[in-house]
């Protein structure tokens, strides 16, 4: 799965590191990324962490997260 995250769209509320916070951080501006621990040498993210990061998704404010795959 491949998880993208529209930098125009995140405000940064943390609301997706408060659902899934083995998946999601916020970077030193205040962004949404990916955590590494989560996120394969090819940028996939393993499937076993498809539930945390589909409600991450819908519980995103500006729905800025895109789950693809």
């Amino acid at each position: 799965m491949r998880i993208g995250i529209d930098p125009g769209m995140c405000e940064g509320n943390a609301v997706c590191e408060a659902l899934a916070p083995t998946v999601f951080e916020l970077d030193d501006r205040d962004q949404a990324r990916v955590t590494d621990d989560v996120l394969a040498p090819d940028g996939s993210v393993p499937d076993e962490h498809r539930a945390l990061v589909e409600r991450a998704a819908e519980g995103c404010p500006r729905l800025a997260i895109q789950v693809t795959g």
